[in-house]
């Protein structure tokens, strides 16, 4: 473990760091550093020890703040999926419904079809063919 010396408040510190964990370790010195400070410089409070426990303290809140936003960004985008899932099904279920539909259409519409249009004609020869065949294969028929 690689460590590093700091400085908090004017302070060194000498800080052990996993490898390749430097930058995010002294990003985070820094904002202790600058929350210390401050509290330091508003000038109610002088002990290093209160000054370190109001630093936490407020890091802290500022981090539960972060998580609290950060899930209800995920429970809003949850939301957003499930919504657009139920959309997905709705429109699913209503292209069945209308290709249903239109399949029912053309079969009414095929047998409304006058008795001698191309269709009805269509239908009447393939029947009467069936029919030949049939007594073909059966020659004891007259």
């Amino acid at each position: 473990m690689k460590q590093i010396e700091v400085q908090i408040m004017g302070q060194s510190y000498l800080l052990g760091c996993p490898e390749g964990g430097e930058a995010r370790l002294r990003d985070a010195v820094e904002r202790v550093d600058q929350t210390m400070c401050r509290i330091r410089d508003a000038g109610k409070v002088r002990a290093r020890d209160r000054i370190a426990v109001l630093a936490s303290l407020h890091l802290a809140y500022d981090l539960g703040q972060q998580l609290a936003t950060t899930e209800a960004s995920a429970a809003a985008a949850a939301a957003a999926t499930q919504a657009a899932a139920q959309a997905q099904a709705r429109l699913e279920a209503e292209v069945t419904a209308r290709a249903q539909v239109e399949a029912q259409a053309r079969r009414l519409a095929r047998l409304a079809q006058p008795p001698g249009s191309v269709l009805a004609q269509d239908r009447l020869d393939e029947l009467v063919k069936r029919l030949d065949q049939a007594l073909a294969e059966r020659p004891h028929l007259p």
